[in-house]
């Protein structure tokens, strides 16, 4: 997908009805007080006057996807000269065959890189900086007809995702339909199934292999919403966006059911399904201005509520941490810029 039409995201929809001045600070232009001034660098807020022209490719998470394009038609808005193109490949899919290739300059990641796919990158030239964008609620739903579940243990989904795992809903309970289920879930190359599968299944990459796998959420939406006896798993923003369609289970980890929400996973409480968002970007990719420029703007917008709360579903990050993501990449965007210098002389 390419972002490259700036009118995509309706005004009321980015902005959640704050208005034209909401408008100017999404965009960066008005200077939030608490983020450091110096760690943007020149340029940092959007409103200076330099002219960006070039792409920025990236690639990566479904997940991470909504505010990727949330934040790249804003960007686009104020660089009109700046090609944004993004796909979705998974957080695998997209370290394998773009990120750590040097197709694309970003990657977008519902979990952490491993070290393979740091070696793998290393290995061909490519040195990944981590960005962290937001929080996600992981969230398991189902369909709106089904009564008889509002709350699932953790193991009570062990029991179901595991590899040979439970064929019926009356196998975890008994009072539960004598149905057997209909599983959709995210493909094994999405950082989503990594995240999933280690905190409910518990073994990295060990999951049940007869459910409808897939990197597009809406499939997810449409299959547990057609079938009574269906379960998924999706990010919670795809969630907020069909939750007229399907039900959130709650999830008790041993303490009482917490439904998924942008509070519950603020205040640390949903859990294990509360994790990090990142996006990956090449330190090398850092050397070209509108790169650079997309990655401060990305980290200045990954602290606005009206973005990254009422227009995609996600916890922002905190002032502090921005600081610190802004003052690590100028470091990188330094450090770049001195070896192009070098190798002009």
């Amino acid at each position: 997908m390419t972002v490259d039409a700036p009118n995509r995201m309706t005004r009321r929809q980015f902005v959640a009805g704050t208005g034209a001045a909401g408008l100017v600070a999404i965009a960066g232009c008005t200077a939030n007080p608490n983020l450091s001034a110096n760690a943007g660098g020149q340029n940092s807020t959007g409103c200076g006057t330099k002219t960006l022209s070039g792409s920025v490719d990236i690639a990566g998470s479904s997940t991470v996807f909504p505010l990727a394009k949330a934040v790249s038609v804003e960007f686009q808005k104020r660089h009109q000269d700046v090609r944004v193109s993004l796909s979705k490949t998974g957080t695998g899919g997209g370290f394998e065959n773009f990120f750590c290739t040097g197709k694309t300059d970003f990657n977008n990641a519902s979990r952490p890189i491993t070290d393979g796919e740091t070696k793998q990158c290393r290995s061909q030239g490519v040195n990944p900086l981590e960005l962290r964008v937001a929080t996600d609620a992981l969230t398991v739903i189902v369909n709106k007809n089904a009564d008889w579940v509002d709350c699932m243990t953790v193991d009570e989904l062990r029991q179901i995702w595991k590899p040979g795992g439970a064929k019926k809903w009356s196998d975890i309970r008994p009072e539960w339909p004598d149905v057997e289920f209909d599983l959709y879930g995210a493909a094994d190359t999405s950082g989503t199934f990594d995240y999933f599968t280690h905190q409910i299944v518990g073994e990295e990459g060990r999951q049940r292999n007869d459910y409808q796998a897939t990197e597009k959420d809406n499939i997810v939406v449409q299959g547990v919403s057609g079938n009574k006896h269906a379960m998924g798993y999706l990010g919670f923003a795809y969630y907020r966006q069909s939750k007229e369609k399907v039900k959130a289970i709650a999830i008790d980890n041993g303490n009482s059911c917490v439904k998924p929400s942008i509070q519950t996973a603020k205040k640390g409480e949903y859990q294990p399904l509360s994790r990090p968002l990142f996006t990956y970007v090449s330190e090398k990719a850092l050397a070209k201005p509108q790169v650079a420029e997309f990655a401060r703007f990305f980290l200045k917008q990954s602290a606005n509520e009206d973005v990254v709360v009422d227009a995609v579903g996600y916890v922002p990050n905190t002032d502090k941490r921005v600081n610190e993501e802004l003052a690590a990449l100028e470091k990188i965007v330094g450090a770049q810029g001195q070896d192009q210098g070098q190798g002009k002389q």
